[in-house]
């Protein structure tokens, strides 16, 4: 079976686009209003098109959407893929404040 470039398209890691300081702070700009990429690209030292470049990462794996009005992009939050994000992380959060309690509560008993 050969496959051609339609069936090779790349499929950005949710995970991954989360690694980068960067495409956080854009997240975070994002989470209370939508902004052009103007407008992101202005809170930042990078130039323009690496902010563009960040954009397009988190678009492709979709925790952004895009809304244009007239002339210009609106990039914001995609709700639906955070959530599936925040629930996939939960039990690990849960599990590991479980364990620095625990540790905490050791600490305290041995005054460490």
């Amino acid at each position: 079976m050969q496959l051609n470039a339609y069936t090779m398209k790349l499929r950005r890691d949710v995970f991954q686009a989360l690694a980068d300081p960067t495409r956080r702070a854009i997240l975070l700009l994002l989470a209370s209003q939508s902004m052009t990429a103007g407008a992101i690209a202005a809170n930042f030292d990078s130039a323009r098109p690496t902010v563009s470049k960040h954009l397009q990462i988190l678009t492709e794996c979709d925790l952004l959407a895009q809304e244009q009005s007239g002339r210009e992009i609106h990039y914001f939050i995609n709700g639906k893929k955070m959530k599936e994000v925040a629930e996939f992380i939960e039990p690990f959060r849960s599990m590991w404040e479980g364990r620095f309690s625990k540790l905490e509560a050791l600490m305290k008993k041995y005054k460490i």
